[in-house]
């Protein structure tokens, strides 16, 4: 599996020119590698690979990346002088760098220290590759999002007025552990009436009874993989003005599914979907992006925004989550996990999402 992945870089530097690569992104030398500790780089050639790391991490490697090589450093020797042995022999005069992930000071450090050696700056090459998941990444990410549904089956059953915004992300992360999952994918969202008109809203004191609705924002990781699902829980009486926004949002995130396929543009699925809520007249009320890849991380290439042009492909995955938030009242997201397959698109979340089946008696 990740003899592949390195393969299929191969074919991009092949087509760079460029003799090698710097992979200095610990996610990226993740998914090339299957080594899942910080603090080390990969370098790839077009016939070998090593990973670059220190003693700590002797017999994790071992086990987790044993068809790859590698060379420790000790406390007294630094990354660049094991970087500068290993580029001396295999007379390497030119290596590429992945500049997203190099820091400036890392840049000029290396410039410096590896004399008669050019450093080529690079732009996503392996984030590319990871925007096309394999059978092996989709098993995982299928599994995160059961944990991610199962536990919001318990949140749901478990749910009572007095409970307050942080405790009910608390619940959340707990169960995620108790199912078997590593834990959340990020700090779960979850936002009680006027707090749900914050998108990224930081859980808190207000509990559930204050308001007749609350946001919820969530995912579970699984191994390494991730999801992201996003519901509206009705808690109190449904007025004609939650009814009237949360039908907006759902007809909105059901014309961006429906566009998903390849060969569409990133754009295009965002148009979907943002025309909906525009010609309701809440266009100002929807300001951020319609969704995202995820995978390794929670934000993934591709962005599903109207200012991306890129094209969908069969095996990405994708988030559509269309909101309308108003100011002292609340917002609205409606969020599903939605892969393109090679003849249009599968819904991989199965969270109910019509507005009767999102009330609870409390």
């Amino acid at each position: 599996m990740h003899a592949k992945r390195r393969d299929r870089l191969r074919s991009t530097l092949k087509k760079s020119g460029v003799p090698a690569l710097l992979v200095t992104n610990e996610i990226n030398v993740t998914y090339l590698t299957g080594f899942t500790g910080d603090s080390s780089y990969l370098l790839l050639t077009g016939s070998d690979a090593i990973i670059l790391t220190d003693s700590r991490y002797t017999t994790q490697l071992e086990e987790e990346s044993p068809d790859v090589p590698f060379v420790s450093r000790t406390s007294s020797t630094s990354m660049v002088q094991i970087l500068q042995k290993e580029l001396k022999s295999r007379k390497l005069e030119s290596i590429a760098v992945e500049g997203d992930s190099l820091s400036k000071n890392q840049f000029d450090l290396f410039t410096s220290k590896l004399d008669g050696v050019e450093l080529v700056s690079t732009s996503e090459w392996v984030e590319t590759l990871r925007q096309i998941k394999d059978r092996n990444e989709m098993a995982e990410i299928r599994r995160s999002i059961h944990l991610a549904e199962r536990t919001f089956d318990f949140i749901r059953a478990t749910l009572t007025p007095e409970m307050p915004e942080r405790l009910v992300a608390a619940n959340i992360e707990h169960q995620i552990r108790q199912f078997g999952g590593v834990g959340c994918a990020f700090k779960p969202i979850v936002g009680v009436g006027p707090r749900a008109a914050l998108p990224h809203a930081v859980p808190g004191e207000r509990r559930i009874e204050e308001s007749p609705f609350v946001l919820i924002d969530w995912g579970a990781k699984a191994g390494l993989y991730m999801s992201d699902l996003t519901r509206v829980l009705v808690t109190g009486k449904i007025s004609t003005k939650l009814c009237r926004i949360y039908e907006v949002v759902l007809r909105a995130q059901l014309a961006a599914i429906e566009a998903i396929r390849p060969g569409v543009a990133c754009s295009a699925v965002d148009r979907a979907a943002r025309s909906v809520i525009e010609e309701a007249g809440y266009g100002k009320r929807f300001g951020h992006g319609l969704g995202h890849g995820f995978g390794l991380e929670i934000h993934e290439s591709p962005r599903m925004s109207s200012a991306n042009e890129s094209i969908l492909k069969p095996g990405m995955v994708v988030t559509v989550e269309p909101g309308i938030y108003l100011p002292d009242w609340g917002g609205v997201r409606i969020e599903d996990d939605i892969l393109v397959t090679t003849d249009g698109h599968e819904v991989m979340t199965h969270v109910e999402k019509n507005l009767d089946a999102c009330v609870l008696n409390l």
